[in-house]
């Protein structure tokens, strides 16, 4: 299969114009279907530019809940946009865990795949996600540890964060200091549900944070960006709350996939996967019921299934995989 969803989640305008339109329900993504409830009562001055002092007090807010230093935080419009500008800084030869996203074997000119069982082979530049996608494997900290500690001369560890938000544990980035060739990158949009905004974080040394702003010049972000992503960061009541619901709706998915003979794979509980003997076969019967999950083109025995948002879609997902 290849196809609009095949190449990443959110298709969902091409899943309407293949099978029809209906009461869709979007699974393809790993993005929280529970939303940080503050943006849409903000208001904007789109009259001015972006101030840099709240540029500066949004990096600071993220800083504290990433457990760094402010110094080593940057910004992004986007971690894939902070992926993409950080390979130009990286040197010599790279290696990255597949598989994983596609961004990762595209962001450092040459680099090579290797298998997750291979990691700790190599000494040049790493590229790994922790939590993974798509299979949502977690790397404990010790091997992480390892990870780090068995790079060489000139070679860096490049961790994207992107889902770990989920579970502060899973994070590597305390360890970011000027000292240690790390970079970690995380993202905004998926744990707050907020995709749409464009925000993301380089958490690395300062030489290269200072590289970076070079390159993003005087306003990265727009003054929404930066307001919510302030106001979102604080709001660590919600954070926490947030992250029991997640773990009881992953739970609550499991349990329904089990019931429906899969073995749900993954330890971030913003999606799922399942290998089934004909996966694209299970996209489409599932995407004629309106609801979209996520194929890979190179696998063909997995599925991606996104947290459903509440108790009524769960149940018409269960029906569609008992129905067919």
């Amino acid at each position: 299969m290849s196809s609009p969803w095949t190449w990443h989640g959110g298709g969902l305008e091409a899943a309407k114009r293949a099978f029809g339109n209906g009461d869709w329900i979007d699974l393809s993504t790993g993005i929280n279907p529970h939303p940080w409830p503050g943006a849409a009562a903000m208001v904007f001055d789109w009259h001015r530019l972006p101030d840099p002092d709240a540029l500066a007090q949004l990096e600071a807010v993220a800083a504290a809940c990433f457990g760094v230093d402010a110094r080593h935080v940057c910004a992004v419009p986007g971690s894939e946009i902070g992926l993409r500008l950080t390979g130009t800084l990286i040197e010599g030869l790279a290696r990255h865990i597949a598989p994983s996203y596609r961004t990762h074997g595209e962001m450092v000119a040459g680099s090579t795949p290797i298998a997750p069982e291979a990691a700790c082979g190599h000494d040049g530049t790493l590229i790994l996600a922790n939590p993974n996608n798509p299979d949502g494997r977690a790397t404990g900290a010790a091997a992480m540890q390892a990870l780090l500690d068995g790079r060489g001369p000139g070679g860096w560890l490049l961790v994207d964060e992107a889902f770990a938000d989920t579970d502060p544990a899973t994070s590597i980035a305390p360890l970011v200091d000027d000292g240690r060739r790390l970079i970690v990158f995380r993202s905004f949009g998926k744990f707050f549900g907020l995709a749409g905004i464009r925000l993301g974080f380089v958490v690395a040394p300062q030489a290269i944070v200072a590289a970076l702003r070079e390159r993003l010049g005087a306003w990265p972000l727009s003054a929404a960006a930066i307001a919510i992503g302030t106001a979102a960061y604080a709001d660590r009541d919600w954070i926490a709350a947030a992250r029991r619901r997640l773990a009881d709706e992953a739970a609550a998915l499991d349990t329904l996939l089990v019931r429906q003979g899969h073995r749900p794979i993954g330890d971030c509980p913003l999606f799922r996967l399942i290998e089934t003997g004909d996966a694209h076969a299970l996209f489409e019967r599932l995407a004629r019921r309106a609801i979209l999950t996520r194929p890979f083109a190179d696998q063909p025995r997995w599925l991606r299934i996104g947290l459903p948002a509440h108790a009524a879609a769960r149940a018409r997902l269960e029906a569609a995989l008992t129905d067919g």
